[in-house]
């Protein structure tokens, strides 16, 4: 099966067109980072009418590259989580085509895509394993017993992890998006002798809360105002020490409470490699394993909801034709598993 997969819930638009049999994948991503950098955010407007004039292009593109549109078996697309107008984007341009061409449509959870995605790398997880999702937008810990068994084992109370790091790299005074931003900061300290608290690890639990670290960054920035370019680097790196060592401790707890001995990392933190060595050393004093994306598919693109796509449509899963919506908030325990 040749699947087309429209990835546009937010500031990237992605395309892929995945061969599931042979695994033949080719895939397009136009980023907006620089459409949005001057506002030091994403401009949801901005974002929509960029999937506008980006994606049909690029859809069209791509499917004369694959065979044209006869050799497209069926047309998935990024139904929710993720900005109203950025999804319905996505949702009309595979629901045209989906009736156009006489060819099944299913919409897609896109942070299942982020959870699938390590399964575009020749080395994959093994079903069950618990899932720790960062992104801009979600921190969510999942226990992950096969492709739409999921159960939530916590998840951010407010700001996400990466909503953090950009709100704090802004305060840093760095450029949009800020956590690569930061990272790059903060690997320029050297031995810093500023402490963060790590919220949220005194109590039981698993969900996170990363507001107040920000809080606590912003009147560290007073308290040594003015910055000099070293302060701002100890800053940088007791912020990132403090995340990561937040997420490790919590990741640890979700495999001992489950018994699970695989971890798997996902969404655009899962490429900072601090995250990674600490996650890596963790797993293996556990005697686990942990999973992490290839650097391409940690970021949204249209791959992974091309993946998830087609594992649903392989067991029959399609959208009714009386769906029109989409779904900016979208549990993932609200999925359906697959046919067995």
């Amino acid at each position: 099966m040749r699947v087309l997969g429209i990835e546009s819930s937010c500031d990237e638009t992605g395309i892929a067109v995945l061969d599931t049999e042979t695994g033949h994948l080719t895939q397009r991503l136009y980023s907006q980072i620089e459409r949005h950098r001057e506002y030091g955010g994403v401009v949801p407007e901005l974002a929509s009418r960029d999937h506008v004039a980006k994606a049909a292009p690029m859809i069209m593109q791509l499917i004369d590259e694959r065979g044209g549109v006869e050799a497209i078996d069926g047309v998935v697309y990024t139904r929710g989580p993720g900005l109203m107008g950025a999804l319905m984007v996505g949702a009309s341009l595979a629901r045209g085509m989906g009736w156009a061409l006489n060819k099944p449509v299913l919409g897609i959870h896109h942070m299942e895509g982020h959870l699938l995605a390590p399964m575009l790398s020749t080395e994959r997880p093994e079903f069950p394993f618990v899932a720790l999702l960062v992104s801009g937008g979600h921190t969510l810990l999942v226990d992950v017993e096969a492709v739409g068994r999921y159960q939530i084992l916590g998840e951010s109370l407010d700001d996400a992890v990466g909503e953090a790091f950009d709100k704090t790299a802004k305060l840093l005074g760095l450029p949009y998006p800020g956590g690569p931003q930061l990272a790059a900061l903060a690997a320029q300290s050297g031995p810093t002798r500023l402490v963060f608290p790590r919220p949220m690890i005194d109590r039981p639990g698993l969900d996170f809360s990363f507001s107040g670290l920000k809080t606590f960054a912003l009147n560290t920035i007073h308290k040594l105002s003015p910055l000099t370019e070293q302060s701002r680097a100890e800053i940088a790196l007791a912020f990132e020490l403090a995340v990561v060592d937040t997420l490790k401790i919590k990741c640890k707890r979700a495999l001992e409470s489950t018994g699970r001995k695989t971890l798997v990392v996902a969404g655009g933190v899962g490429a900072n490699q601090r995250l990674r060595e600490v996650l890596k050393q963790m797993t293996l004093d556990l005697k686990a394993e942990v999973y992490f994306p290839a650097m391409e598919y940690c970021t949204d693109n249209g791959a992974m909801i091309a993946y998830a796509g087609g594992l649903r449509m392989a067991a029959g899963q399609q959208d009714n034709a009386d769906i029109t919506d989409v779904l900016p908030r979208w549990s993932l325990e609200d999925l359906p598993p697959l046919s067995t």
